[in-house]
């Protein structure tokens, strides 16, 4: 059976994360905190609570070492429902609404290039819903990368390598040029504001805020650098097909997210640079990497820059699209999704799995509602990362003789920093963005009945 090396690992981390979202977030950032200093701060958290959880997820990596990663975690800590509640969330949205966002940010991107695709009259309309050319190649791609995967784990894998290989040198090459070339750097005027914050979430003018209202527009700012972060943990998913998981899984995570938030911090660094507060906050279609692109080289550079996108969400559809399927087909195997889906074909994958996944997103993409949901659901995404993180204390103290070839770094404060400012997030997004919390819970609570039903029936 072919396996997965470091390198291989490694790739799906990055590639996985590397998406659409650090070319288009800091937008909404600035205008939730209007401050270049805030902006940093708000990645610097992102960062350090991703790389916290990654450290205590190698941990339980090195436990259960096998396909389903954290729904395998999730299920042999706390029992078959809750592991079913979060391989619920993953099928209905989490992994197949980030494959539908980003296939449709890599058709609005290639919209850029071919205006024609944005002009052309929708193939289908009735009321308010309509099919569009860009839905119809969002799909085409995820269709494509669903087929490439079924032909066996190194084809796959050679396009997860090739394509996140290709985005980190082209982000690399963009903040290289970013800070050599920028002629009239804003970074001393964006970062002069200091810590005083401000919001302009309508364009109407900068207003003053302090105290509470920092702290919820710390939360809403940070629902866009966390799903912009998350998706690393797709590495576990396919732990059974790493060579040596105890010790490669937990090291391609670990080198894997440090490496993607010190690009994201400089790439931010480079917006700060190249654009003032304005331009950063009301970036066309908040396309803010093509603003500054523009900036650093002119016309050419925005050219760049959507090429650039979109070998960044190629990438990420991949990496998403081969490490979900092995969650679902783990799933099977427990009795807890289609029976389908549980068998391997010739080239060893989960071909059905893979094809149930991506006609479900496909589905996705036409309703045109993931983005909506994918806002909704970073809180109960968070909820599943703490949930998990706090597996790692309870085995301490119910398990403690269970065997562990690697140990959480800097255990006990590792987990708890990720607890507690996870915790806050979670405590200000219900009390300043209640909007962003209560659908997924309604989401959560949908797949209880279909649990019980699915235990009754066995």
């Amino acid at each position: 059976m072919q396996k997965l090396k470091l390198w291989d690992a490694t790739m799906i981390v990055m590639g996985s994360m590397i998406g659409s979202g650090i070319f288009i977030v800091s937008s909404d950032i600035m205008r939730q905190l209007g401050s270049g200093w805030w902006l940093l701060v708000v990645w610097l958290i992102t960062g350090v609570i991703t790389v916290s959880a990654a450290l205590c997820y190698g941990e339980l990596s090195s436990i259960f070492p096998k396909a389903g990663g954290q729904y395998t975690y999730l299920t042999e800590i706390f029992g078959k429902l809750t592991g079913f509640l979060y391989g619920w969330g993953l099928f209905t949205v989490i992994q197949t609404g980030t494959i539908a966002a980003v296939a449709v940010a890599f058709s609005k991107f290639t919209a850029y290039l071919i205006p024609q695709l944005n002009d052309a009259a929708p193939l289908f309309e009735y009321g308010t819903f309509k099919i569009t050319w860009l839905q119809i190649l969002g799909i085409a791609v995820i269709m494509l990368l669903t087929y490439n995967n079924t032909r066996g784990i190194k084809s796959g894998k050679f396009i997860q390598s090739i394509f996140t290989a290709s985005k980190i040198l082209a982000l690399v090459g963009l903040i290289v040029l970013g800070l050599i070339f920028i002629k009239d750097s804003h970074l001393s005027e964006n970062l002069n504001i200091g810590t005083s914050a401000f919001q302009n979430l309508k364009g109407g003018g900068w207003t003053s805020i302090s105290g509470s209202a920092v702290l919820g527009g710390i939360a809403a700012a940070m629902v866009g650098s966390v799903f912009s972060s998350v998706a690393w943990e797709n590495v576990t998913f396919v732990s059974g097909e790493i060579e040596n998981p105890k010790r490669n899984v937990v090291r391609a995570m670990v080198i894997g997210t440090t490496a993607v938030i010190i690009l994201y911090i400089l790439c931010n660094i480079v917006y700060l640079s190249a654009l003032s507060r304005d331009e950063i906050a009301f970036a066309a279609n908040d396309r803010v990497a093509v603003a500054a692109a523009e900036k650093i080289m002119g016309e050419k550079g925005t050219i760049v820059m959507a090429i650039l996108v979109m070998i960044s969400t190629f990438g990420c559809i991949n990496g998403i699209v081969l490490s979900g399927a092995r969650v679902f087909q783990t799933m099977a195997k427990d009795g807890l999704f289609f029976k389908a889906a549980t068998q391997n074909n010739k080239y060893d994958v989960p071909e059905k799995s893979l094809w149930l996944q991506g006609i479900w997103a496909s589905l996705l993409c036409l309703s045109g509602q993931y983005g909506d949901i994918l806002d909704m659901i970073s809180f109960v995404i968070v909820l599943f990362y703490m949930l998990t993180v706090f597996g790692v204390i309870w085995l301490r103290f119910k398990k403690p003789f269970i065997p562990r070839s690697y140990k959480t770094f800097l255990y006990p404060v590792t987990p708890f920093i990720y607890l507690i400012i996870g915790i806050m997030f979670c405590v200000l997004l219900i009390i300043y963005k209640p909007n962003y919390t209560w659908p997924g819970f309604i989401l959560l609570l949908l797949g209880l009945p279909i649990y019980f039903l699915i235990k009754k029936k066995q």
